[in-house]
């Protein structure tokens, strides 16, 4: 079977991340690189081993080669971006945050579903083996019942454009606030009945941090926060009535550790040795692109869709808006 050939739009630093990754996958190939400038695609291309760059993105979704497009750019494109790649058949694994807002959101997946092409958000913890193995200990009484759950996950990135400008969708909450979030969603699933958050602005208005409490319908709770300015702890820890587990870094996770009532470690497990973690995403999406999907159940449209109205909710809440919103 020949190569799956891959390529990404947008040159940043995440977007290198993925090429490194493919370069080390089996039967994929990281084959093309667009920038709206071709000296940077260039740049890019030589230092990934990359066949083809681009200083458009509509000419790499125009290569009749290109069997996926990864979107790396920043979240205020996710929409312009994935309508041109469905609109042409190409499948595409989309960054996270996946649009800038739910409407946005909607209409991509709208379109994916008319042209029954496949699109999937790029959100890497919902894909890792390990994620799955923390979902299945919960499920199966490792901790008895489980009620309550603390995340953290925040990096100082002050500074870095596209988080300062509102023009962007920058701020925390679509950056690093989607990873709590996330990690809640994945535990406690999707009756929330009350959402508690408060959040402070930089001078640019965006969010720089923030507290989410989230109040599901059977009274768990999980308390979520994140942060722009702030080198966190980025644990997360799933409390419940026979002990909690301990997971290391939800962005990340490389170790969950279980601890009985009376604190004492009774086990513990390590994730599988991988490249980046992002292999495992390129991996479902290439699986549910060969079975004829238009998405994946590791992260279905609905759980995309409820996500971005949950980050729109609290957004209103904050009196955050983009421009054009």
């Amino acid at each position: 079977m020949t190569n799956f050939k891959i390529g990404i739009i947008g040159a940043g630093w995440i977007a290198g991340k993925m090429a490194m990754t493919l370069n080390q996958m089996e039967g994929v190939e990281a084959y093309a690189i667009a920038s709206r400038s071709l000296d940077k695609a260039q740049a890019f291309a030589n230092e990934w081993g990359i066949k083809k760059a681009y200083g458009s993105y509509e000419e790499l979704v125009d290569d009749k080669e290109v069997d996926m497009v990864y979107i790396a750019t920043p979240h205020s494109h996710h929409c312009q971006h994935a309508l041109m790649c469905i609109e042409k058949g190409k499948p595409v694994l989309c960054e996270k945050a996946f649009t800038m807002n739910a409407k946005q959101a909607a209409e991509v997946l709208a379109k994916s579903k008319e042209k029954n092409v496949f699109v999937a958000e790029a959100i890497w913890t919902r894909y890792m083996p390990i994620s799955l193995q923390l979902i299945d200990l919960v499920k199966n009484g490792a901790i008895g019942n489980p009620t309550m759950i603390t995340a953290n996950l925040g990096y100082p990135m002050v500074g870095k454009e596209r988080l300062m400008k509102p023009e962007l969708a920058g701020g925390a909450l679509l950056d690093v606030g989607i990873y709590p979030l996330n990690f809640a969603a994945m535990i406690f699933g999707d009756k929330i009945e009350k959402t508690i958050s408060t959040c402070t602005k930089l001078d640019t208005g965006v969010d720089a941090q923030a507290c989410i409490t989230q109040i599901f319908a059977d009274g768990k709770m999980a308390t979520l926060n994140t942060s722009m300015l702030a080198h966190t702890d980025r644990m997360g820890v799933i409390s419940g009535d026979g002990g909690c587990i301990i997971v290391d870094n939800i962005n990340n996770p490389q170790h969950l550790t279980i601890e009985d009532k009376d604190f004492k470690i009774v086990a513990e497990y390590d994730a599988p040795k991988q490249i980046s973690g992002y292999e495992y995403q390129v991996t479902a999406a290439i699986e549910a692109i060969r079975a004829g999907k238009i998405e994946t159940p590791f992260m279905p449209h609905s759980e995309t869709l409820r996500m971005m109205e949950m980050m729109d909710a609290l957004r209103k809440e904050w009196g955050i808006k983009y421009p054009g919103e």
